[in-house]
């Protein structure tokens, strides 16, 4: 398990990068780079990491289903996820 200090701090971030993506956008398109080093180092979408929507782990994050690699297989096993079975053959 994350810490809970880390993922409020992903929280964080995506609310700024949120709130500062038509501000960027339109400083990126007039090519005003001295204001746009004004903005905050944590508005740049660059900076979000993805994490397990569970668990929050940062590493062997599976994008498709937004959970971490363990979670998966372990859902997986159990049922849990429609539409996904262990291979055998």
């Amino acid at each position: 398990m994350a810490k809970e200090s880390m993922k409020a701090r992903e929280v964080k971030r995506a609310k700024l990068v949120a709130r500062y993506a038509t501000k960027r956008e339109t400083l990126k398109a007039e090519g005003d780079y001295v204001a746009l080093q004004k903005i905050p180092y944590n508005a740049n979408p660059i900076r979000l990491h993805n994490r397990c929507k569970i668990s929050g782990r940062p590493k062997g994050y599976m994008r498709t289903f937004g959970i971490s690699r363990i979670n998966f297989r372990e859902m997986a096993s159990k049922g849990l996820i429609p539409g996904v079975k262990k291979a055998s053959w």
